[in-house]
């Protein structure tokens, strides 16, 4: 399905259809099917002459789509009862059951992938082909990861509270995954978080859209133009968003002030004081240490407590940071790549060049692997110049 002009317009109305017709008693899987075939409809007819009321326009065409789908002498009973619900012609209802798609998609008994996978398909409109691009797999096995998503949840109503933890979860998940083609999932969680946050009144709601923000108005300084991974301390800051890192640090600071912190808000200071930062030289690192504190008392998450150690070995000397890092298994993703960073800090630049072809072995991806080569290389290099020398 191809959105050109209003493309805009349908994603923001998918998850309100979508509700609308799940309210009134319709199985979501066949629901959510009638939706994306409304939509399909809207592309075609309505550059002819678009609807007074788009909202009540897919209601309407995804309720008889609904009706069309029921074939089964079962189904046909239930038809019956659902002509008789059919919605009026006029103006859709001013409900918005946004936010109970969101506790639905976010469903604890849905696996993280296929939360993420249904949330970006009934809340985001995106069709299956263009996650299932974003996430390099074909498209018949993304199909089949949101369709079983869709049988898991078919019976579950929306009536009942859900938690906005999960929620928040599944959307710095798809945050995370950055982007992938045609199709940018950091863009496209910002729009979904901003949404959200316009319908909850939450500090950890804005507390991830602030973060959200603040990491990706550095998203341009990351890479070089080759491709290659640029850590945060050599990244150009003038190619830094400073829309985004004020708006970013706007939300933080009316999240902060309700006084209800959580680990979104924190995270999102810590990065609020990297983009407060002129220079890498310039960071408060002891104000991101007692962050990092505040944000371990929260979480007790060892990979937290990893990044802590980086922090202390900036704010307290490489010593301290390696006495902190001693406090975490080894078995924590990066631990390698960060004693490496501590060491080679320390001066010990043929452990630290070892612990980084260590920490390439584990890399999640050939960006990341080729990244800590290079830094292994650099400085297997520099402790040849220096026994030259000696």
């Amino acid at each position: 399905m191809s959105l050109p002009g209003d493309e805009a317009l349908l994603r923001s109305l998918t998850p309100g259809v979508l509700g609308a017709l799940v309210r009134r008693g319709a199985d979501f899987a066949a629901a959510e099917d009638a939706v994306q075939e409304a939509l399909v409809e809207a592309v075609r007819s309505w550059p002819a002459g678009p609807p007074r009321d788009p909202k009540g326009w897919l209601v309407t065409v995804a309720w008889r789509r609904l009706l069309d789908m029921s074939r089964s002498d079962a189904a046909r009973r239930r038809r019956e009862e659902l002509a008789d619900e059919e919605p009026a012609p006029g103006p859709a209802p001013d409900v918005d059951d946004t936010l109970q798609l969101y506790f639905l998609c976010a469903h604890p008994s849905l696996t993280p992938s296929s939360a993420v996978a249904l949330t970006l398909r009934a809340v985001g409109g995106l069709t299956t082909r263009q996650i299932a691009a974003a996430y390099l797999v074909p498209e018949a096995t993304m199909a089949q990861r949101i369709s079983r998503a869709k049988r898991t949840v078919a019976d579950v109503r929306l009536d009942r509270p859900g938690d906005v933890a999960t929620v928040l979860r599944v959307l710095y998940l798809v945050f995370n995954e950055g982007y992938s083609g045609d199709l940018d999932l950091a863009a496209e969680a910002i729009r979904l978080t901003r949404q959200l946050a316009a319908g909850v009144e939450h500090p950890e709601v804005a507390g991830l859209l602030a973060l959200m923000l603040l990491h990706h108005a550095r998203r341009d300084a990351r890479t070089a133009p080759d491709g290659s991974l640029v850590p945060l301390a050599a990244q150009d800051r003038t190619r830094w968003d400073t829309t985004l890192i004020a708006e970013g640090v706007a939300v933080l600071q009316a999240a902060l002030a309700r006084d209800r912190l959580g680990e979104f808000q924190a995270q999102a200071a810590i990065a609020a004081l990297h983009a407060d930062a002129p220079t890498a030289e310039e960071t408060d690192w002891v104000q991101i240490v007692e962050w990092y504190d505040e944000l371990a008392r929260l979480t007790d998450s060892p990979v937290v407590r990893l990044n802590r150690a980086v922090a202390v070995g900036q704010a307290d000397g490489a010593p301290a940071g390696l006495r902190a890092l001693a406090q975490v298994s080894p078995t924590v993703p990066r631990h390698d790549a960060v004693a490496a960073h501590l060491h080679e800090r320390a001066g010990d630049l043929q452990v630290a060049a070892e612990l980084y072809v260590q920490a390439a072995r584990q890399a999640s991806n050939s960006r990341e692997r080729d990244h800590l080569l290079r830094q292994a290389a650099r400085l297997n290099s520099r402790g040849t110049a220096r026994r030259e020398q000696g």
